[in-house]
């Protein structure tokens, strides 16, 4: 997908977005919202009576203005919603711009047939070349290749694709850059990956996740008590009719209980809770991560222990020439040099290291390699070898090989070269064995003519910064468990290096499926990334389980989330944003509670001043008018003005979330409370008194 930043109102999703609050004035859509669908049968009731009144020559400009401000509230909160859902769509829009229309050369009994997309079928085999656009999702059952994926994950640099691997599957619209590709369609139209994408992101926002459901049954529980206390008011206040300065109806209408109603209830949170739950899975959608389903995304911020693959995750993936260890009789600035030599044209990470490091260590410089003459043997994906061939002075070629101990194994079995594989095998017992797996080493042998010139070390180098983010996740209360396939001192030397707090060596598919179980029968949810077929039942097991998008198809079907730029390290983000959005669900929850205590203290003090009054002076209830509100009509429509403004004032933070860091739940919590628990008590009783002075200053009261 390619990247491009969506602004958090940009413009033509906000106008979108205006369209659609109206549109979601449905009942049928309201109910869904149970605290909205209580704020619109509300402002019915009021705007009904309103009428009624209007017809019998009563016009009451006070009860306009509430009923105006009440359907605000429900435009307002059906905003929030549909600004969440535009940004959606707009995401998806870039994924359908990712999709394209092409051609096929589909393969049946041996012979090419030039087929449109659409209409290749699940199982159809066909032939990409270097220049051809894969026509849809499959997998690669012959061939080796470079691909271009930037059209999906918005990365420039190609990817190895190969059969028999974990790295065979490849997406319709991808291109083939180099070499030649026999691949087997795996899905039919309709059902490519990036359709399947385009649905979750489209679909997603109309599914709860199972806290949502808990918080929307909350908050209609205190919506239901709440309409109990405002009828049995009307009921208390009509008893105490004979004290009161002036009649029931005229301080404690059905206008302004439903007021009171609308301020009471936990409409600020009522009207944000899709608009968060939707933005999660938006900011995961930034970082080119879908999630299939909002629940993933809440799991993520559940998620205790961390299972990591090493290679790639928590190591660079690439590995980087570290030293240069001569065979005996030769010098390591001899080894150092023909292994440059034969890495000028290996434009592999592994070979362009070799270079840097000999230019490092004894100063070779640029060669003109057009008076040297020199004939490369550039690295394949078939061969896994590179090298050259150097003319001499004196006629003899120096032919330099520099490849792995296999590699170089079947170059001199097919060379018929009289150095014998024992002499490489024994060479390697002598001088490397321990040591180099002691240090998470990998060896590369370099050979020239019929001689070993030694072994050039690679090392998978750890992640810079990879041991700080550990770091963090353990200030979280996460643990980290490292998963290798090395054996137990190259895993050893890794762990300790990446600051892992546990890790498992030499594992098998079932190691990991077994770990998983353990650590979720003792209660604990389990985040996992993976790749290949034997990661999908380890995948499926997992609470969160990230998919490659660079994976096997059983892999990415497995999964409930899948990383479209196939970078294992997304696993942090993807907690930390799981995480933020259960912080900013619970913060905005807190807030919307308490700033009803401030809305209480506007409103109760308005409708009870006539109370136990003496004749048109205020009763002893209205010392409950700490702000000083300047009359009750000013009081009722401030609370009601600022009840709807905070919802569209709040939106930004829905949208984004709140800042988050790695600290223990508890200082999260403490941190939370006096921000959104103090600040939700304190703001209204502000906001709510300038409203009051500026409808007094305007006379609109």
């Amino acid at each position: 997908m390619n990247k491009s930043h969506i602004k958090l109102f940009d413009k033509k999703i906000v106008n979108q977005a205006m369209i659609d609050s109206i549109k979601k004035m449905n009942p049928r859509f309201l109910a869904k919202n149970p605290v909205i669908f209580i704020v619109g049968i509300g402002s019915l009731l009021s705007s009904i009576l309103f009428i009624h009144d209007l017809f019998s020559g009563i016009f009451s400009a006070f009860n306009l203005q509430i009923i105006l401000w009440l359907w605000f509230t429900v435009l307002f909160a059906n905003f929030a919603e549909a600004v969440a859902e535009g940004r959606g769509k707009a995401q998806s829009d870039n994924l359908r711009k990712s999709r394209t229309t092409t051609t096929g050369r589909k393969v049946v009994n041996g012979i090419e047939q030039i087929v449109p997309a659409l209409d290749l079928k699940k199982d159809d085999v066909v032939l990409c070349e270097s220049g051809d656009i894969i026509p849809a999702d499959g997998e690669v059952i012959e061939g080796i290749a470079s691909v271009d994926e930037s059209a999906i994950t918005g990365e420039s640099a190609p990817v190895i694709r190969e059969s028999g691997g974990d790295r065979s599957a490849v997406t319709g619209g991808t291109r083939v850059i180099s070499d030649r590709l026999v691949i087997r369609i795996t899905v039919n139209p309709g059902d490519t990956f990036l359709d399947k994408m385009i649905s979750l992101v489209e679909n997603a926002m109309r599914k709860k996740t199972p806290n949502e459901i808990a918080l929307s049954i909350l908050l209609s529980g205190l919506s239901i008590i709440f309409l109990l206390v405002v009828l049995t008011l009307r009921i208390f206040l009509n008893y105490h009719q004979p004290y009161s300065s002036l009649p029931v109806s005229h301080f404690a209408s059905v206008t302004i209980l439903v007021a009171l109603l609308v301020c009471l209830i936990p409409t600020t949170i009522g009207g944000l809770l899709s608009a968060i739950g939707i933005s999660g899975m938006d900011r995961l959608l930034n970082h080119n991560v879908i999630a299939t389903s909002g629940r993933a995304v809440e799991a993520a911020g559940d998620i205790d222990v961390l299972l990591l693959d090493k290679t790639g995750t928590i190591t660079i993936g690439n590995r980087m020439a570290t030293e240069f260890i001569p065979a005996p009789g030769f010098t390591e600035e001899y080894l150092a040099d023909a292994a440059q030599l034969a890495s000028l044209a290996d434009e592999t990470p592994e070979g362009r290291s070799i270079v840097v490091l000999a230019k490092e260590k004894f100063g070779f410089r640029s060669r003109n390699i057009s008076e040297l003459n020199i004939r490369f043997i550039p690295f394949t994906a078939q061969s896994q070898m590179s090298g050259v061939n150097v003319p001499g002075s004196d006629g003899n070629e120096r032919i330099i090989r520099k490849g792995s101990l296999d590699a170089i194994k079947k170059y001199i079995a097919n060379n018929n070269i009289k150095d014998h594989e024992s002499k490489i095998d024994l060479f390697f017992s002598q001088m490397i064995g321990v040591d180099i797996a002691l240090a998470g080493g990998t060896p590369l042998v370099v050979v020239e003519n019929s001689k070993i010139l030694g072994v050039i070390q690679l090392k998978d180098i750890v992640k810079g910064g990879i041991k700080e983010r550990f770091e963090q996740l353990r200030k979280m209360g996460i643990r980290t468990v490292m998963i290798t396939g090395d054996n137990p001192l190259t895993a050893t030397a890794i762990a300790a290096e990446a600051g892992v707090d546990e890790f498992i060596a030499e594992a098998k598919p079932e190691d990991k499926l077994k770990r998983i179980r353990d650590e979720q029968s003792k209660g604990y949810m389990i985040g996992m990334i993976g790749d290949g077929t034997n990661d999908a039942p380890a995948l499926a097991q997992a609470d969160v389980g990230i998919a490659m998008n660079t994976g096997t198809q059983a892999a990415r079907e497995a999964g409930n989330m899948v990383d479209l730029d196939s970078n294992p390290t997304k696993l942090i983000e993807v907690v930390e944003i799981g995480k933020q959005l259960l912080m900013t669900r619970g913060a905005l929850t807190t807030f919307s509670i308490a700033n009803d205590v401030a809305k209480y203290f506007a409103i109760i003090p308005a409708i009870a001043s006539g109370l136990f009054a003496v004749g048109l002076n205020d009763g002893p209830l209205s010392a409950l008018n700490i702000m000083k509100l300047s009359t009750p009509q000013s009081a009722v429509l401030s609370a009601v003005i600022f009840n709807a403004l905070i919802i569209i004032l709040l939106i930004p933070l829905a949208l984004k979330g709140i800042k988050y860091k790695p600290e223990k739940a508890d200082i999260i919590l403490k941190r939370n409370l006096l921000i959104y628990g103090l600040g939700g008590l304190v703001l209204p009783f502000i906001g709510i008194k300038i409203i009051d002075v500026l409808l007094i200053l305007f006379r609109l009261v």
